[in-house]
């Protein structure tokens, strides 16, 4: 692991608001609508579980998918998506909506979202935390955004390096040797 610091970027109390504000989005769009939730893993299972805590509909079922698109302490993504682990339960006739952390280079999202729709939900659904359009290799738009961010890497609040730092509750950014990647 190359030496680094972190320089807070979004704070705790910043991350709470906005995911209230995320549930209240999403429990206006999928009204009366039974909803299976995808968390992304690792990434999202912190944000996850805060998020569906703020939705109303009695009715939600959690899932979780995990996939690999870094290796080892890279910074940056590969490129190639693995899928590591696979959602247990049928998906047709379901609405489902996948939460990530972070949309980057728009591989896995768009590796995620094809992998589900060929099994014929109702509807697809993406919310991420963090969005970087910068990075933008494949064209996505997501459904609910918390925070659209520049081309920094963070960490925090289940973001990791090299799997440290998902425990903070804030996102930082991550310096090198005092320059931010």
């Amino acid at each position: 692991m190359k030496k680094h610091t972190l320089a807070e970027f979004i704070s705790e109390e910043e991350l709470r608001a906005k995911v209230v504000e995320l549930g209240k989005s999403i429990n206006e769009a999928y009204a009366g609508k039974e909803l299976l939730i995808v968390g992304v893993l690792k990434g999202s299972f912190i944000f996850m579980a805060d998020l569906v805590r703020e939705l109303h509909e009695p009715k939600v079922e959690t899932a979780f998918m995990t996939v690999s698109s870094y290796r080892g302490a890279s910074t940056k993504s590969s490129g190639s998506v693995q899928l590591v682990c696979d959602i247990d339960r049928p998906l047709k006739d379901t609405h489902v909506l996948i939460v990530e952390d972070i949309i980057d280079s728009g591989y896995t999202i768009n590796y995620l979202s094809d992998v589900i729709k060929v099994r014929e939900p109702d509807s697809v659904g993406v919310c991420a935390l963090l969005d970087k359009p910068s990075r933008r290799i494949k064209d996505f738009q997501a459904d609910f955004i918390g925070f659209e961010i520049p081309d920094k890497f963070v960490v925090g609040y289940g973001l990791d390096y090299d799997g440290k730092y998902r425990n903070l509750k804030n996102i930082s950014i991550v310096k090198f040797d005092g320059v931010e990647e």
